[in-house]
């Protein structure tokens, strides 16, 4: 795919169509791009291409169909097993065209990076590790028993079943959904490069074990670079969003509150909580006695508590059905974040160095939640009652012990060690940035 000498490359990055995937190797190319020589078209389907802007940037925008070009993933019933075959089938066709493409127009692509979602085209490092040790069959399918995820090699703390991806501990998924992740490991053998949207500093035991068995690579956190070493001016945000966000309103509403003082909460892009724990929630909010800035997604706001919003949380909160959030997290008046856990979210709070209430539902969120409380002690994790509901009692606990109680004062600490050691990653000489030139020069760039 390379040759030696100068020369100018071509990469093409296709990310899995969802939002929390495209943000990241949509932030890797621009790190790419920046590079002299260097060309990098991101793959994006016809439909989020369709339902959002992207605004211009050194990346470029090329089209294929994942088979669902009207309604996305939704016309299958979400991401589920349906959807992934369909974009295998069409995916991998148009993808052929668009490479094709590519080479008629003068500019054939050299390197293909492939979201792990996507091996037909050829996570956090703790998650990987769990998910390959599954796919070894070191973990065997749920349920499981405690002595089956202690003593794991890669990881540098124990483990109990409730930090499991819930995939691979939870008997209420389709055993498919644990089939699906564990086959992001097809190929690895064999491609020429792993790349982990994670930093050595935050995971060194666990970057080694994936150098060690994959070659793998650090080259994150794939932050726009305003928000870490600003060495790209013009990089100030994602640039792609499925979602409107209401940037003017939650500003003005940030600028108004105190240094610190406001909960921030959001549970992403694709978490659905019932409506009783939106109630809880709800309330909790409202008992802990901070100003908080809840994003409740459109879709969601039929959950809320009648009257909640336009009664208690008006004089206390402002909800919103979506608001930019790095600039959010990066506001001086934001104290705390209380998050679903989602890699993306957790690394984006790690960057801007804020504490963080980790509330986790599904998938990889329950590792990233105990890695939050026990392994970088920047947050509290809720603890849900028997049926699996976090009480309004439980999140102002929670919201008080990070935002008042006697580990304040540590957890700020250690969430500002952590913004540091991101951004210096990313600087120059940094452990990620010198990763993504090793990535260049084995295709044949030269600095």
């Amino acid at each position: 795919m390379g040759s030696s000498g100068e020369r100018n490359i071509h990469v093409l990055l296709l990310p899995f169509p969802v939002q929390g995937h495209i943000n990241p190797l949509l932030q890797f190319g621009k790190r790419l791009a920046s590079h002299s020589g260097v060309r990098c078209t991101l793959a994006a389907t016809r439909f989020v291409v369709s339902s959002t802007k992207p605004t211009p940037s050194s990346v470029h925008v090329a089209v294929f169909s994942d088979g669902c070009d009207g309604g996305g993933p939704d016309e299958l019933g979400g991401v589920g097993a349906a959807y992934f075959e369909r974009l295998e089938s069409a995916g991998s066709q148009t993808l052929d065209a668009l490479l094709r493409s590519e080479s008629e127009l003068g500019r054939p692509v050299d390197v293909v990076v492939y979201d792990a979602f996507a091996p037909w085209a050829q996570p956090t490092c703790a998650v990987d590790i769990l998910y390959a040790h599954a796919w070894s069959g070191r973990v065997p399918p749920p349920p499981l028993r405690p002595e089956q995820v202690r003593g794991l090699d890669g990881l540098p703390c124990q483990l109990e079943v409730r930090d499991m991806p819930t995939f691979l501990s939870d008997t209420s998924y389709p055993p498919c959904f644990r089939q699906l992740l564990v086959n992001q490991f097809l190929g690895l053998d064999t491609a020429e490069h792993v790349l982990v949207n994670s930093f050595y500093d935050l995971e060194p035991q666990e970057a080694e074990y994936l150098a060690s068995t994959w070659r793998a690579k650090m080259i994150g956190p794939t932050v726009p670079s305003a928000f870490l070493d600003k060495r790209l001016p013009d990089d100030v945000s994602y640039g792609i969003h499925l979602h409107t966000p209401m940037t003017a309103e939650s500003k003005a509403w940030l600028d108004a509150q105190q240094p610190r003082s406001v909960l921030y909460v959001s549970f992403g892009s694709m978490a659905s909580l019932g409506p009783d724990q939106m109630g809880e929630v709800a309330e909790g909010l409202y008992g802990s006695g901070k100003p908080f800035l809840w994003v409740v997604r459109a879709t969601e706001t039929g959950k809320l508590p009648e009257g909640f919003a336009a009664g208690k949380a008006k004089g206390r909160g402002l909800i919103v059905p979506w608001c930019p959030q790095l600039e959010v997290l990066s506001h001086p008046s934001v104290g705390c974040f209380m998050t679903h856990c989602g890699w993306n979210s957790t690394v984006e709070a790690l960057s801007a160095g804020v504490p963080m209430v980790a509330m986790p539902n599904w998938s990889d969120q329950t590792t990233n939640a105990k890695y939050i409380q026990d392994v970088w002690r920047v947050g509290v994790r809720v603890r849900p009652d028997d049926g699996g509901v976090v009480r309004s009692a439980e999140v102002e606990r929670c919201v008080r012990e990070v935002m008042e109680g006697e580990m304040r004062e540590e957890l700020r600490t250690k969430a500002l060690e952590w913004s540091g050691k991101a951004k210096k990653s990313m600087s120059e000489g940094g452990a990620s940035d010198v990763s993504i030139s090793d990535f260049l020069s084995s295709f044949g760039h030269t600095n």
